[in-house]
């Protein structure tokens, strides 16, 4: 766990939809957190898919008006990105930020903690999307008083089967020695969408499929690259 002395500050920006993005600055790096709603009512903290943030994972749920009124009138939203997958991030991860795989996860999970305690949240409820479920998982077993409960969508349950284990080498040697290329974009919006709203020959691509090609090709390669390396370590 981090030094109770660990220095912590925050720079703050407005953001769209009536939100803030808090930058929380601690030893262990910065975590970008968006947030909206009511600061006095519970938190949810929301933590995306690999190559995704916060924007591309959950827009689509809090744009729904059903979601977004329950959601939003029981719970105030604070959505973490990813290091290295900011909105509008174009900068590149150190390479020092990789000592290990394994460092690289523990400090996420202390990344969370100390967010947490700076803006005084208590117990939190907790939802991510498959990479984040997991990392929001493993926070939950390690900080148990400290999280309500958990929304995990296609969580990692258990360990990769060997095609798994293959498709997730293949990505990652692809994203390193290509960068997001064409093959990686492809296996990504396999992970993240149905053959359906993929579309085929005959059905065009939805267009929230064509709006994550865009944000796909805006993504610093290396970023993704490094966060997909930490959970192969890891599951």
């Amino acid at each position: 766990m981090a030094d109770s002395s660990d220095s912590v500050s925050i720079d703050m920006e407005t953001i769209s939809l009536g939100g803030k993005e808090y930058l929380v600055k601690t030893r262990h790096g910065t975590v970008s957190v968006a947030v909206f709603g009511d600061q006095d009512k519970p938190a949810l903290i929301t933590y995306p898919d690999l190559a995704l943030n916060h924007v591309s994972c959950f827009q689509g749920l809090f744009f729904c008006p059903e979601a977004s009124s329950i959601l939003l009138h029981n719970f105030c939203i604070y959505h973490i990105s990813p290091p290295g997958h900011e909105k509008y991030c174009s900068w590149e991860l150190p390479q020092s930020v990789l000592m290990t795989l394994c460092l690289l996860l523990m400090t996420w999970q202390i990344r969370l903690l100390r967010f947490s305690i700076f803006l005084g949240l208590g117990a939190v409820m907790c939802m991510g999307v498959t990479a984040g479920a997991y990392i929001l998982t493993l926070f939950a077993m390690k900080y148990r008083q400290r999280v309500l409960g958990l929304i995990l969508v296609s969580p990692l349950c258990r360990a990769p089967s060997w095609t798994e284990w293959l498709l997730n080498k293949v990505m990652s040697n692809l994203l390193y020695f290509y960068g997001m290329c064409g093959v990686v974009k492809e296996l990504l919006l396999k992970r993240y969408f149905s053959k359906e709203v993929r579309g085929s020959a005959q059905v065009p691509e939805s267009d929230i499929v064509q709006a994550c090609i865009r944000l796909l090709d805006e993504r610093q390669s290396i970023n993704v690259w490094q966060f997909l390396e930490a959970m192969n370590g890891e599951t």
